[in-house]
């Protein structure tokens, strides 16, 4: 079975155009890039689940002749890694960029604060430093004002992992505002206990913040279409 496109699955706030530069790079070196929209993260259902999300997931999997390259940011980490072990036979690989996958039974992204049902951008106080340090301020209104509350069912979801053979599907983590150094260091102490059993684990550098798809999307899609 060949690797016929890469899914790319965004971290919270974020809708599927979050990936419109990157996905025009991935195209112009000949594969197929399929950006998903959340439910919950930009279809207007404020009643959507993390299993809602994982289905979205799953669809776009499902839908190629081939197997896919996962993608997943941030948050989304997480349904990468859920998709894998929903799919371990049609997942060639997963690719986690500024995040790593929570383990079953954890909450999915309880974060923040929850506001009459959504979990609202909360400002760029949290992100203070390296995570958002290549955002000038025109950007990060832009960011902020097109944010989309992520509903309660999404961020308080439970993760649930069943498949074991997740852990044979190779995984490349893209290290934006930490180092593959960092990284392997909280691999190796136990910090990720699901990259700790996965058998085959890359680090990729990358030098940007928190959202490389939009401040350096050129050297995000070269890193994914090697992928």
């Amino acid at each position: 079975m060949t690797t016929d496109q890469i899914v790319l699955v965004g971290g919270l706030w974020l809708d599927g155009s979050a990936w419109s530069s990157v996905a025009g790079e991935i195209e112009e070196r000949g594969r197929r890039a399929v950006p998903v929209t959340l439910p919950g993260q930009g279809d207007g259902n404020m009643s959507a689940t993390l299993a809602d999300q994982l289905t979205a997931v799953l669809t776009a999997v499902d839908a190629g002749p081939g197997r896919s390259v996962v993608v997943g940011h941030s948050a989304a980490c997480t349904l990468a890694w859920m998709a894998a072990d929903a799919r371990p036979e049609r997942v060639a690989k997963v690719v986690l960029i500024g995040g790593f996958p929570s383990g079953d039974g954890q909450p999915y992204a309880d974060f923040f604060e929850i506001d009459d049902g959504v979990m609202p951008f909360p400002g760029w106080g949290p992100f203070a430093g390296a995570d958002a340090a290549d955002l000038d301020e025109p950007a990060r209104q832009a960011f902020a004002a097109a944010a989309i509350p992520v509903p309660e069912g999404v961020a308080r979801g439970v993760v649930r992992l069943t498949d074991e053979r997740r852990f044979g599907v190779p995984v490349a983590v893209v290290c934006p505002e930490f180092t593959p150094a960092e990284a392997r260091g909280w691999i190796d102490a136990g910090d990720v206990p699901e990259l700790a059993r996965a058998t085959h684990v890359d680090l990729v550098d990358i030098d940007s913040g928190h959202w490389p798809m939009l401040t350096r999307p050129t050297a995000l899609a070269r890193i994914l279409a090697a992928a």
